[in-house]
């Protein structure tokens, strides 16, 4: 197959690869990886998949290396990278939130807030963004990269540091708070520049990021299906969130109708006993895999 013809994406390998992984399967792709290889096989001809740490990812898209990559918002900055953004994609290792980066010190440091750090050492893997976040609000310290194990820099090889957060475990666990949130990230989906400009190249990543945002718009979802008698069609149909109109289908035995609807999951289990006390029967769950708008 010809060059132009293949699309070179840029998975992230590390903490993000297994739930990207998992959202591509959601998307209708199945990647292979092997334990020795950087090169995943993609059921898909037309695309070329490398996988790369997602702090160098952008480096690599800018400079055409690779046509696009998923990414987060951090690393893009980080690197000042000149690229295209194409959609943000709400997933993290370990859930659909963004994820923070934060400075934070010893539960018992005197250093209260972003001033405090004038002449202190700061440890941390995102070293670029951080000085220029200190110079921005006046505050010269020494920024040192942290090649692993942040947490377990201060007191004694560093004053604060500079971390990535979901849920502040970590950093609760080797007694540290937190003074500033200095950015939120999440993943985003981004192309070269150039490659964007190929229609071909466009239009394939633009029917990934459709089918890749799909999936994750099923992630917080579920379909339910349910019989209801004419007689009770009313009372079920208040019971239902007024955002949500379900599709209606009369059945073979007369009087009764099949409702479909697509819900949140978390009011579910709220809602089920309503759906059942309301004259529903035959309640069925299902999972989804895309949502399409």
């Amino acid at each position: 197959m010809p060059k132009s013809r293949t699309l070179r994406i840029g998975l992230p390998k590390g903490s993000l690869q297994e739930s990207t992984l998992k959202l591509f399967r959601k998307a209708g792709f199945h990647i292979s990886v092997s334990s020795r290889s950087y090169y995943p096989a993609v059921d898909d001809p037309e695309i070329e998949a490398m996988l790369i740490r997602a702090q160098e990812m952008a480096g690599y898209v800018e400079k055409g290396i690779l046509d696009c990559g998923l990414t987060g918002l951090d690393w893009i900055l980080e690197q000042d990278a000149d690229v295209r953004q194409v959609a943000e994609l709400k997933y993290a290792k370990e859930g659909l939130k963004p994820v923070r980066w934060v400075i934070a010190v010893p539960n018992d440091s005197p250093i209260k807030k972003i001033k405090d750090l004038n002449n202190k050492r700061i440890s941390t893997e995102l070293v670029a963004y951080t000085k220029r976040f200190l110079k921005n609000k006046g505050v010269k310290a020494d920024v040192e990269f942290s090649w692993g194990a942040t947490e377990v820099k201060p007191p004694h090889l560093a004053d604060a540091i500079v971390e990535l957060t979901e849920t502040g475990t970590s950093l609760r666990a080797n007694n540290l708070r937190v003074i500033e949130t200095m950015m939120e990230s999440s993943t985003r989906f981004i192309s070269n520049k150039a490659s964007w400009k190929d229609a071909w190249k466009k239009r394939k990543m633009e029917n990934l990021v459709l089918l890749l945002q799909g999936a994750l718009a099923a992630e917080e979802k579920v379909g339910l299906k349910m019989n209801v008698p004419e007689k009770n069609l009313k009372a079920v149909l208040k019971t239902i969130p007024a955002m949500h109109s379900p599709t209606i289908s009369p059945l073979t035995a007369k009087g009764w109708y099949d409702l479909d609807i697509v819900i949140d999951e978390k009011v579910v289990r709220e809602l089920i006993p309503e759906l059942k006390r309301a004259g529903a029967t035959g309640i069925v769950e299902y999972p989804l895999n895309k949502v399409i708008p």
